[in-house]
C-alpha cells in the first residue's frame, strides 16, 4: 500500500554545507531517521533552470560540481545515485494531466542544490532520484502551480524534497565571507516574516512575497532560490501541516530554514 509522506522544503546553503554540516545538517539527520522509505525521491534544485519543466530520465545520476573558489575537497564528494526513467515517467505524466508542458533529459545528474541535501537525508541513497528543474523566468504563480500538478505523486509514496534557501544574496555572503562589515538584521526579518506566513498558511502573501516585505529584494535579488518551497507549498496542499524542523542563519546571511509539510490523517 503506497503511504503519504510529508513534502519538504530543505536549505542547501553553499557548497561548503556538504563538509560542515552544523545544526542544519544534523536536523537533516533526525528528519530522515523518521521518514518512511520512499518509492521515489523528486528533487528540486534551483541550480537546474530549463525554458520548460524537464525531468531527468538518467539511469545513473553524475555528481554535477558546477562551482569554483571553494575547499577542493568538495570535488572528491562523489554521490552515487540511481534514477529510475519509469518513475521519470509518473513525473510527466502528473505535469502533463495538469496541461503543463514537460520534457525530459536522458543525462541531466545531480547539482550541489540537490546532493548536499540528499548527502543528509539519504546517504546510502536506497531509493531512485529523480532531478526536476524549475523555470525562474516564470516566476513565484508557475512555481506553486508545478507544485499543485504534483500533489497526486505525493499519494503514492513519493517524497518530494525542494531544495533552496529562505534568504539569498551573494553579494552579502560574499561580503560576510570576507570579513567586511555588513547589516544582516534584515536576513532574520525576512526569514521570520517566511516563517510566519509558511506556519499561516498565507499562500497568497508568500506567492507576492517581493510585494509583501520591504526586504525581500535585498533578500533575493534573484529569486530562484524561493521558487522550489513556492513548489513543496503547492504540493502539500492547503490540508497538510506545515512544521519547521530548522530554523537558523548561516554565514550571517543565509537561512538554513527548512519546514516539512505534513499530511493529516
Amino acid at each position: 500500500m503506497d503511504i503519504t509522506l510529508p513534502v519538504l522544503f530543505v536549505a542547501h546553503g553553499s557548497p561548503m554545507f556538504a563538509l560542515e554540516p552544523g545544526a542544519a545538517g544534523d536536523a537533516l539527520k533526525v528528519l530522515a531517521r523518521d521518514l518512511p522509505r520512499p518509492r521515489a525521491v523528486l528533487v528540486i534544485s534551483p541550480h537546474w533552470e530549463t525554458t520548460v519543466p524537464t525531468v531527468s530520465t538518467a539511469i545513473q545520476l553524475e555528481t554535477i560540481h558546477a562551482f569554483s573558489g571553494f575547499d577542493p575537497r568538495l570535488h572528491a564528494i562523489q554521490c552515487p545515485a540511481s534514477g529510475s526513467p519509469e518513475a521519470a515517467q509518473e513525473v510527466v505524466i502528473a505535469l502533463h494531466a495538469a496541461g503543463l508542458p514537460c520534457l525530459s533529459d536522458d543525462r541531466r545528474g545531480l547539482d550541489h542544490g540537490a546532493w548536499v541535501p540528499l548527502r543528509y537525508l539519504f546517504p546510502a541513497a536506497p531509493v531512485p532520484i529523480v532531478p526536476l528543474s524549475i523555470q525562474h523566468h516564470a516566476g513565484p504563480q508557475h512555481a506553486y502551480r508545478i507544485g499543485q500538478a504534483l500533489t497526486p505523486l505525493t499519494k503514492r509514496g513519493w517524497l518530494i524534497l525542494a531544495s533552496g534557501n529562505v534568504t539569498h544574496n551573494l553579494n552579502d555572503w560574499q561580503r560576510a565571507s570576507s570579513g567586511l562589515a555588513i547589516n544582516t538584521d534584515d536576513a532574520q526579518r525576512f526569514s521570520d516574516w517566511i516563517h510566519t506566513q509558511v506556519m499561516g498558511q498565507q499562500v497568497n502573501a508568500l506567492l507576492a512575497y517581493r510585494q509583501s516585505h520591504p526586504d525581500a529584494l535585498r533578500a533575493h535579488p534573484r529569486d530562484e532560490h524561493l521558487l522550489p518551497l513556492f513548489t513543496a507549498v503547492g504540493a502539500a496542499g492547503p490540508d497538510a501541516a506545515p512544521r519547521a524542523f530548522h530554523r537558523g542563519i548561516s554565514d550571517q546571511v543565509i537561512a538554513m530554514d527548512g519546514y516539512a509539510f505534513e499530511p493529516q490523517s
